[in-house]
């Protein structure tokens, strides 16, 4: 198939369209990863021939597609604990995911901006590097949102045994540099350079296999037993005051059996209440880790004064300490332009909603050989935020609350990126969740333990605390955006004489 100016236009922006949709099954819960290659490469298709101007509209289609059905899940959040009327929520969220198109839109319009010596070159080598740096800055810019990055969804596939090398970023180039092979492929009419894009798709996946065995940490003292509790506390009710000793007491009952364990973990903001609020009942559960030498974790909000709060996980029983959440959610922990904002979020009435950061780096929890790198919800979602604790940290725990977002894709998604911060860490992580999904993943990136989601559970199993540097805790994501920049500089300067079309 092949998309010329002969073509109609439509069937190039309906084409983008479909495959912006269908890209998110590429992603849990679906876990068809292979649906990622294919999708980039009917974009690709679409930007075949275009004017940059056209690349930029079927960019922003396909992302419209992509982000309206991946991240949809928003609307609930804004509709069940926000403003109830459908007409708010949905236009939100429409509002949210066209804001996110803008970066699809954007690697088009430079696909087909940029000087470049040839068609093949600019669709196999410019629009991969260009698609991963676009992708990146998706990750930082005002304040990031590292959602839905495409090496992400590899967690399954072959590609997976790149992921403690590369990471993320670096499996999206490889992954898009396969559908642009694939593209390129399609529109040749060489079958030697049909077979050459063939076997450039092909070999990251079959090193990928082969990489997929290799040990980059090694065990780091003996395996400790691990329970994650779930309270399952309906996040409508989690905050009223008339709830909080039913909370409370649920928490403790579900934890008693398992005093002894070595490592026991509640989640974020398990504790709708100050520690100062619950001082007596906080001292009976850290009686109660000491006396049974359990490791003790839980979530809750702390307090230096009545301005400043933060998002915490205290560290309670033998060892004592604190970790607060950095990195903050835009708008659901803390307002930007708060001064012109904030009648906006004191009339959605959100809970807890001006957090104050903690510090960029804090030292890792620590007792005994245990020594533990935190993260507090969706900051598990940048890899930068994780790395922090490495390679100090020989385990990782996040704590996280997703009963925001009900019954959605949205748990399933952010359970898949936890896997992929064990895969480049080289880390077993901890998870613990308010209504689910809660789990025990190994250095591997495998479930070995999960719990049901809206139940009350304990979540049992074995971890193996880990040392070592995995290549990408060494170098991060440097290397493949530096291979980006270099190849979209290359193929640039070489056709610069190319003049560029309007």
């Amino acid at each position: 198939m092949s998309l010329t100016r002969r073509s109609p236009r439509w069937l190039g922006s309906l084409l983008a369209l479909g495959a912006g949709l269908l890209l998110p099954f590429a992603f849990a819960p679906y876990g068809a990863w292979w649906v990622a290659p294919l999708s980039l490469a009917a974009l690709f298709l679409s930007w075949h021939a275009a004017t940059p101007r056209l690349a930029a509209l079927r960019g922003y289609l396909f992302g419209a597609g992509f982000f309206g059905h991946g991240v949809a899940w928003v609307q609930i959040s804004i509709h069940q604990f926000g403003l109830p009327l459908y007409s708010f929520s949905v236009s939100m969220t429409a509002l949210f995911a066209l804001y996110l198109a803008l970066y699809p839109a954007l690697t088009g319009w430079l696909v087909r901006r940029l000087p470049a010596t040839g068609e093949l070159t600019r669709l196999a080598v410019l629009a991969p590097a260009l698609w991963t740096l676009v992708e990146w800055s998706r990750g930082w810019l005002f304040s990031g949102f590292p959602w839905l990055v495409l090496g992400d969804s590899q967690t399954d596939s072959p590609l997976r045994g790149w992921l403690p090398i590369l990471g993320a970023s670096g499996t999206t180039l490889l992954l898009v540099t396969m559908a642009a092979a694939g593209c390129v492929a399609g529109l040749g009419r060489s079958w030697g350079r049909a077979g050459l894009c063939v076997l450039a798709a092909a070999l990251p996946v079959l090193v990928g296999r082969a990489l997929v065995p290799l040990e980059w940490t090694q065990a780091n003292g003996p395996p400790q037993s691990v329970a994650l509790v779930q309270g399952a506390v309906p996040q409508e009710i989690k905050w009223l005051p008339a709830t909080r000793a039913t909370t409370l007491a649920r928490y403790a009952a579900l934890t008693e059996p398992h005093w002894g364990t070595d490592i026991i973990v509640w989640p974020e903001t398990a504790l709708p209440a100050f520690p100062q609020e619950i001082s007596d009942y906080l001292q009976q559960l850290a009686r109660r880790a000491e006396d049974s030498h359990s490791l003790f974790l839980l979530g809750l909000p702390t307090s230096e004064n009545a301005e400043r709060y933060f998002n915490s996980v205290l560290l309670l029983g033998p060892h004592e300490g604190r970790y607060s959440k950095h990195h903050l959610v835009p708008f659901g922990e803390y307002l930007p332009y708060d001064r012109q904002l904030r009648p906006l979020l004191d009339f959605l009435s959100i809970p807890m909603s001006s957090f104050t950061p903690g510090a960029p780096r804090q030292p890792v929890l620590q007792t005994g050989t245990l020594k533990l790198g935190v993260t507090i919800c969706y900051e598990d979602a940048f890899a930068s935020e994780v790395s922090k604790a490495l390679p100090d940290a020989n385990l990782l725990v996040n704590v996280s609350n997703d009963a925001w977002f009900g019954d959605s894709a949205a748990p399933h998604q952010h359970l898949q990126i936890a896997r992929v911060r064990a895969l480049e860490s080289g880390r077993d992580l901890l998870r613990a969740t308010n209504t689910g999904i809660s789990a025990l993943i190994d250095h591997r990136g495998q479930v070995l333990a999960r719990s049901p989601q809206f139940t009350p559970v304990v979540v049992t199993g074995t971890t193996q605390p880990r040392a070592g540097m995995t290549p990408f805790t060494r170098y991060g994501p440097w290397p493949s955006l530096l291979l980006a920049v270099a190849l979209v500089l290359s193929v640039s300067l070489r056709g610069r004489r190319v003049p560029p079309r309007s």
